[in-house]
């Protein structure tokens, strides 16, 4: 795991003030953002201090998407036959109509395609989709100097959404924050075990599902790219095994501690 430590981000940086596309483009490489906050300042919408706003602001204008999805819409671009918009969204679209969504269409010059819309999506999420080249990417918002609070005060912060409270002075939260990097990230810790000894709990082999998968394939491709083809089966302790010391196949998906 690689911790990069950027330099703060100032309003403008989005449009190179400060060398913040620099360092914005760093962060789209990323696959977690910790937005370290100081608990102490207002996050009022008229506030100097409203740092929470500004960051995601200059880094929702270069594309980033923090802690969203992509949106479940399909286009399919043809040569002619105009347009077909189709929806699969239980009592349908609330936040946009078909009108809009040719009128869209049109402004990307696409006069020709199948549109299938799976989801109740606004017409920021359509144009998102049209650009075709956002990042969707995971926030922590790290709420620092919770020292200086009172426990009501931290309890609602607490209580917000992606949001962890910590103190850097008193050492406060550092635990719970980096059981949040591990399970937003997505990362599966496997061990390994030789037959007759005991497992190596020192090293393990780290999986992530957005970085090849964790499969039993995937985890022998970690270790050397043959294994996997000479494998006839693979034994499991741990989660996602039914019983201690299954025998599984290469397509088994692995869980976080699971032991192979």
């Amino acid at each position: 795991i690689q911790l990069l430590d950027l330099p703060g981000i100032i309003e403008g940086a989005s449009e190179g003030k400060g060398r913040g596309r620099q360092v914005i483009a760093v962060a789209k490489s990323s696959d977690l953002i910790l937005m370290v906050l100081d608990a102490t300042k207002s996050e009022a919408a008229n506030s100097r201090y409203a740092h929470k706003e500004i960051l995601t602001r200059e880094l929702e204008a270069v594309g980033l998407r923090l802690n969203q999805t992509p949106p479940r819409v399909y286009i399919k671009k043809k040569h002619s036959g105009g347009v077909q918009v189709n929806n699969t969204v239980p009592g349908g679209l609330t936040k946009i109509d078909e009108s809009t969504v040719l009128k869209v269409l049109a402004e990307y010059k696409i006069h020709h395609c199948e549109l299938l819309i799976r989801e109740d999506i606004d017409v920021d999420q359509l144009i998102d989709v049209l650009e075709g080249n956002r990042k969707y990417i995971r926030c922590l918002y790290v709420y620092n100097k919770v020292d200086a609070l009172t426990i009501e005060e931290v309890d609602a912060l607490s209580r917000r959404a992606d949001s962890v409270c910590i103190s850097c002075y008193l050492e406060l939260g550092m635990d719970q924050l980096l059981r949040r990097m591990w399970a937003a990230m997505g990362l599966v810790r496997v061990y390994t075990k030789k037959t007759g000894n005991k497992p190596d709990f020192d090293e393990p082999v780290v999986l992530a599902e957005h970085r090849g998968g964790t499969s039993v394939k995937d985890f022998c491709d970690q270790i050397h790219n043959t294994i996997a083809k000479n494998l006839k089966y693979a034994q499991v302790w741990g989660t996602s095994a039914k019983h201690m010391g299954q025998r599984v196949g290469v397509k088994h998906a692995l869980e976080d501690e699971d032991v192979v």
